[in-house]
């Protein structure tokens, strides 16, 4: 029923238009009435974002379920890759959704509502993790408004292509940048290899030229 409303709904704006496609309209051609439709959709605008609250019930479980050791910006990286997944298990009806919504500025506006939900559940886990972080509370922020930045404009470039472009490498080209920038392990630009670290623990009155030697000797130039 849920996906016979979906099919309609979209069958119609795309004849008439959406401001032109009533409610009446949408569950005269499903074949039902209009109880039916308002037990699956509040409103004709959440006809046309029909999956979004499964995904982002999957984003909380699944931000929910890290044990705690993962590395927290890898980890909202990958929770945002649950929205692309949303959209790459149905192309054609993810293409037609972009179209709509860049003609109807009231969808516009009710898409901008969904993405600051999505956010806030990477923002809500990141402050969780980096609770004991002086300026915990704005790093969260920062990066889960950076990751669906990210997201979003991979994605875009996907539905511009009309769904032809492949969506996985384009979205974890996006996400590498984020985590390279904010990451625990920041990721090397292509082609350059990382510099070397060396922790040396000398007395606190060792001479410099000590200090100097040792270093030699931890790379291999004594």
């Amino acid at each position: 029923m849920r996906d016979a409303l979906v099919a309609a709904a979209f069958q119609l704006f795309l004849e008439r238009g959406y401001e032109q496609t009533t409610i009446d309209d949408i569950v005269a051609l499903a074949g039902v009435g209009r109880r039916s439709f308002f037990r699956y959709f509040p409103s004709k605008e959440d006809v046309v974002f029909p999956d979004h609250e499964r995904c982002l019930a999957d984003m909380t479980a699944f931000l929910a379920a890290g044990s705690g050791d993962e590395e927290p910006v890898r980890r909202v990286c990958d929770a945002a890759r649950l929205v692309l997944r949303m959209y790459a298990e149905n192309p054609t009806f993810s293409v037609q959704r972009y179209r709509l919504t860049k003609q109807v500025p009231g969808l516009r506006a009710y898409e901008l509502s969904v993405v600051w939900r999505y956010e806030r559940a990477l923002a809500e886990y990141l402050r969780r993790r980096f609770a004991a972080r002086r300026d915990g509370t704005l790093q969260a922020d920062v990066i889960a408004a950076a990751v669906v930045a990210a997201h979003n404009n991979a994605l875009r470039s996907w539905l511009r292509s009309d769904g032809q472009d492949d969506a996985g490498a384009t979205v974890d080209h996006a996400l590498a940048y984020v985590q390279s920038a904010f990451g625990g392990t920041p990721v090397p630009p292509a082609g350059e290899q990382p510099e070397d670290v060396v922790v040396v623990v000398s007395r606190r009155d060792a001479p410099l030229w000590r200090v100097v030697q040792e270093i030699e000797a931890t790379l291999g130039r004594g």
